[in-house]
């Protein structure tokens, strides 16, 4: 088991778009750390890139972390000392430390066009060589920088990098090595006074006193760098654990070809946060028995950065929907029926009218065939006299000479005075019963296709009993008319 004396985490998403399922699996495993450890988790906003990013992202983004349950303890609206906690709202921070470096010699000014960068990478291509900066502008002159200046060129500041390795040892990975010569020399502070990623990052990492950096593997070479910066402003680096990334059915890394891949776009479906928790904390790690089924004190207390896999994890919804009916399932019909409220509103649903106990009932009867939420709409319009519709398969089946037969003793059992108003499904099938001397799949499948209009649904007796003697009829009069 880790020994953590100190846990301080941090997650940091751009506000570019919604929030991917991968980076929400980070979020919690950042999450999941800090409570494990008693430590603190920090939500930083990366919106430098002021063209791309939006208040509306970042205001989604935290609605989503809401959503699942993840709670930042420092971050936007929860201010501390560590703070302003938007990267926007830092840049006078990283200039004083960009000063650092120009002073003590560790970075210089590059000139160079984004077209010559271009030209430049394309050569090391065309040769079959990772493409990296060559260090023109490295060691210039003075003269030369004012020539370039007096053009109308303003620098970037680039890192310059030795060529020795940089090593570290990963929490998940183990030893990792990386070779400067491969690096180059990178960007700091680009030409309009923006910082790089990399030299925010170890900044604001620095500066808010984190402990352990979790993200995913495609951030190792990020590492290296980081590592560089770490060691030329004197600072203690953290720890660093880089987990295995979120994979679609191909094995390529997870995209919208792939289907949903964004937290709002499973919350639209009608997936319960507790669900996707439990999915995201499931994929690509191990609770050690075989559980699936977590809740989240079980996942904080037995969660483990050794438990993260070294390899990807293939996303599927089908499992995530498995696991989100049976969330579903525990429910409170009550509880339930506020969840649906919006889909049923969405589709035209009207149940005010019909009361709680009479919704009750129907939640009772589909909850357990609901994957999502929004299944609801699939299953309730068999309760709906004007949503009756008889599907090709239906038809089909009442045309059969057997059914018709069926359907006409069924419409007069219906006509029986002895039949009950409320509750007549045991009147009506025992009735059948005797009259047809028929039984299972001959006797339901004709029964259900004039009741319902479909060959599937909700179990037969809690339809009829739901719909009552009234509305039996009039369906079955449109069944027989229907298989004319």
């Amino acid at each position: 088991m880790e020994s953590v004396s100190r846990a301080r985490v941090r997650f940091a998403p751009s506000p570019t778009g919604d929030l991917h399922v991968g980076n929400a699996r980070t979020a919690l495993f950042n999450w999941l750390f800090a409570r494990r450890y008693g430590g603190q988790f920090v939500l930083r906003i990366e919106d430098t890139d002021r063209l791309r990013t939006s208040e509306a992202f970042e205001s989604r983004i935290m609605g989503d972390l809401h959503w699942l349950g993840m709670e930042w303890d420092e971050g936007p609206g929860k201010d501390s000392r560590h703070g302003p906690y938007r990267q926007s709202e830092r840049l006078d921070i990283y200039t004083r430390h960009l000063g650092v470096l120009v002073r003590e010699g560790k970075v210089y000014p590059c000139y160079c066009t984004d077209e010559e960068l271009e030209a430049e990478r394309s050569r090391l291509l065309s040769r079959g060589i990772a493409p990296r900066y060559a260090g023109n502008c490295r060691n210039l002159t003075e003269e030369k920088k004012k020539k370039l200046e007096g053009e109308g060129r303003k620098p970037a500041w680039r890192f310059a990098v030795d060529e020795g390795d940089i090593e570290f040892d990963d929490l998940i990975r183990g030893a990792m090595r990386f070779s400067g010569s491969d690096l180059g020399d990178f960007i700091a502070v680009r030409s309009n006074g923006i910082p790089a990623y990399n030299f925010a990052v170890v900044i604001d990492d620095h500066l808010m006193e984190i402990s352990h950096v979790i993200r995913g593997e495609d951030h190792l070479s990020n590492t290296a760098i980081q590592l560089l910066l770490y060691r030329a402003f004197g600072f203690e680096a953290p720890l660093f654990a880089h987990h295995a990334l979120i994979l679609g059915k191909d094995r390529s890394k997870l995209s919208k070809r792939h289907g949903a891949v964004t937290v709002r776009e499973f919350r639209k479906k009608g997936v319960l946060p507790e669900a996707l928790v439990n999915y995201l904390a499931l994929l690509g790690s191990s609770f050690g028995d075989g559980t699936e089924v977590l809740s989240v004190e079980e996942m904080v207390r037995v969660f483990s950065l050794h438990r993260a896999g070294k390899s990807g994890a293939v996303f599927g919804e089908e499992k995530l929907e498995w696991l989100n009916n049976l969330y579903i399932r525990k429910y409170e019909n009550r509880n339930l029926a506020g969840l649906l409220a919006p889909y049923l509103k969405d589709a035209g649903y009207e149940t005010e009218s019909r009361g709680e106990e009479w919704l009750d009932a129907v939640i009772d009867t589909v909850k357990g065939n609901l994957r999502v939420l929004s299944d609801i709409t699939d299953y309730i319009d068999v309760y709906y006299d004007d949503r009756y519709d008889i599907t090709k398969e239906a038809r089909e089946i009442l045309r059969e000479e057997m059914s018709r037969d069926i359907v006409n003793v069924l419409a007069e059992a219906l006509n029986d005075p002895r039949c009950p108003d409320e509750n007549p499904y045991s009147f009506l099938m025992e009735s059948l019963r005797k009259r047809t001397v028929l039984k299972g799949k001959s006797l339901f499948m004709p029964v259900r296709a004039a009741v319902t209009g479909k060959t599937w649904g909700p179990e037969l007796n809690h339809v009829m009993n739901i719909l009552g003697k009234e509305s039996l009829r009039r369906r079955v009069q449109w069944a027989v008319e229907a298989a004319r």
